[in-house]
């Protein structure tokens, strides 16, 4: 026997199941109080920080950005003296090398100096030979001197010889042929003084107003003997300035010509720093500003000091073996940038040797004004070179024992005689 189904609570009065009852949503967890308060503080903190960081910065600008331009495209730079040899010759030593310092009159190089002995003895001869001349010359002078009175006595014989044979003419004691000797007599004793006249006067020309020592010849003479001396002392190739030895291409037993690079010494205690400004930078650059710079060899530790010494006539593109040539279709603008030169500290220098080509950073300070866009000069003091030797004291002692060896007894300023005009033809 079958059973009634038992009701259902669920069911609807339809006789259909109710719907399972949808699940109540559960609200979301809220954030925990202590964490939110954790955030907004560092949220504070961090703009805080923010506003002193951008407080700081125009601080920093306003005291110190504002008063100086910076940059790091900055390299030493420095004079390179080029060694070269003033003379040929066969190189027989070297007695230097790459890397090495030097010091001012230091022996480089030695040439083969045999054709300059040889010359400088001949020039020694020259000038002997020189000094001789003209004690010739002198002697000359006083013999003809002698000759033009020995004349002048002979002429004045013939003309008095002439006046009396004309005496006695008038009284038939001398013949006509008589006389006309006489009168050719004195014709040929006046033509010989006016030849000895000549001949004086063309000796006094080579010899007044000078001595043995101060006459052309020997000043000439003496002036070859110096080249030669000069070339001969040039075969020693000494350093020029202190420095350091770079770039040496001679080599031992290499004939060279005159004019050959040897090799360079670069003085190291005299570099200095091109910086390389942008253009928008220079407005308030000045000669004389000074500069704080660190090199990229020794690090932010060491700090130089300087001063800006002067601005280069152009930018670095006007002066490069092929300028650019804006006036094109394509042109695009680029800021370019101006060498400014600026003077080191030589006791930091030496201190803190510095090389050519090496990088710095460089930071100008402009606060001051007074000083000139352009400068008017810049090194204050020469580049010490060697001295000239055509001033050597043993040259001129050496010239001077030449000329006393060769001078003797003869006298050192011959004086000029008044030239005797010579006497008047009494022919009728």
């Amino acid at each position: 026997m079958s059973q009634a189904p038992t009701p259902n609570p669920a069911a609807n009065p339809t006789g259909q199941p109710n719907p399972a009852p949808a699940p109540h949503p559960h609200p979301a967890p809220g954030p925990h109080p202590r964490a939110a308060r954790t955030r907004r503080r560092g949220l504070l903190v961090l703009g805080t920080l923010v506003v002193l960081g951008g407080l700081g910065w125009g601080a920093s600008w306003y005291l110190n950005a504002r008063n100086s331009q910076s940059t790091d495209d900055a390299y030493v730079s420095g004079d390179i003296v080029q060694i070269t040899n003033e003379v040929a010759g066969t190189v027989m030593a070297l007695h230097v090398d790459d890397t090495q310092s030097v010091r001012h009159g230091q022996l480089l190089v030695e040439l083969d100096p045999a054709d300059a002995d040889v010359a400088m003895a001949g020039a020694q001869a020259g000038l002997a030979q020189a000094v001789r001349q003209v004690r010739a010359l002198i002697a000359e002078a006083g013999q003809l001197r002698a000759q033009i009175v020995e004349r002048e006595a002979a002429l004045r014989q013939a003309q008095n010889d002439l006046k009396r044979r004309q005496t006695l003419a008038a009284s038939g004691g001398v013949s006509a042929e008589e006389i006309a000797h006489g009168r050719d007599s004195v014709t040929e004793l006046t033509a010989a003084l006016d030849v000895a006249h000549g001949q004086l006067d063309h000796t006094n020309a080579e010899i007044a107003g000078t001595t043995v020592e101060s006459h052309p010849l020997v000043l000439a003479a003496a002036a070859h003997l110096r080249d030669a001396a000069l070339s001969r002392h040039r075969t020693r190739i000494v350093a020029p300035v202190d420095g350091v030895i770079a770039r040496r291409g001679v080599q031992l037993g290499q004939r060279l010509g005159p004019g050959t690079p040897l090799m360079a010494v670069v003085p190291l205690d005299d570099v200095w720093v091109d910086a390389n400004f942008k253009e928008v930078q220079l407005d308030r650059i000045r000669i004389g500003q000074p500069v704080t710079l660190t090199a990229d060899l020794w690090g932010g530790n060491v700090v130089y000091h300087g001063k800006v010494a002067g601005l280069s006539a152009g930018s670095g593109t006007a002066f490069s073996l092929l300028p650019a040539q804006n006036a094109t279709g394509n042109w695009i603008k680029i800021i370019q940038r101006v060498p400014v030169r600026i003077l080191l500290d030589p006791g930091e220098l030496q201190a803190h040797p510095l090389r050519l080509g090496l990088s710095v950073s460089a930071t100008v300070d402009i606060r001051d004004q007074s000083g000139p866009p352009v400068a008017a000069r810049l090194r204050s003091q020469p580049l010490p070179v060697r001295p000239s030797d055509g001033d050597d004291p043993d040259i001129t002692a050496l010239i001077a024992r030449i000329i006393a060896d060769n001078l003797g007894t003869a006298p050192i300023a011959a004086p000029v005689a008044a030239k005797v005009p010579p006497a008047k033809d009494n022919r009728e």
